[in-house]
């Protein structure tokens, strides 16, 4: 089995896209003599991969959330500094 970047098969493609067009442009690519197939990842790769992924997703998350109470505070009349520190040092006046 060899792995093909598809950004080289894709040249090969020749239109109206279908299983059966898509097998004969990965089979014509495969011949070329050029052709360097992508090294397969080891199971600890892939681990540390699907890490970097979940860690990404939940610092989005968290900068999602940050950025919603920000706004609701702004509608109060409440400024809130961008920064992380800045949310969590926030001191509600006196009512």
């Amino acid at each position: 089995m060899r792995l093909l970047p598809a950004q080289y098969v894709k040249p090969f493609l020749k239109g109206h896209k279908n299983d059966y067009r898509n097998a004969e442009a990965i089979a014509e690519a495969v011949q070329r003599p050029t052709m360097r197939p992508v090294p397969l990842k080891s199971a600890e790769q892939l681990d540390l991969q699907a890490l970097h992924r979940v860690r990404s997703r939940l610092i989005g998350q968290r900068t999602a959330v940050i950025n919603q109470i920000r706004g609701f505070l702004l509608e109060c009349d409440l400024p809130v500094r961008q920064e992380l520190a800045g949310s969590r040092e926030l001191t509600l006046p006196a009512a």
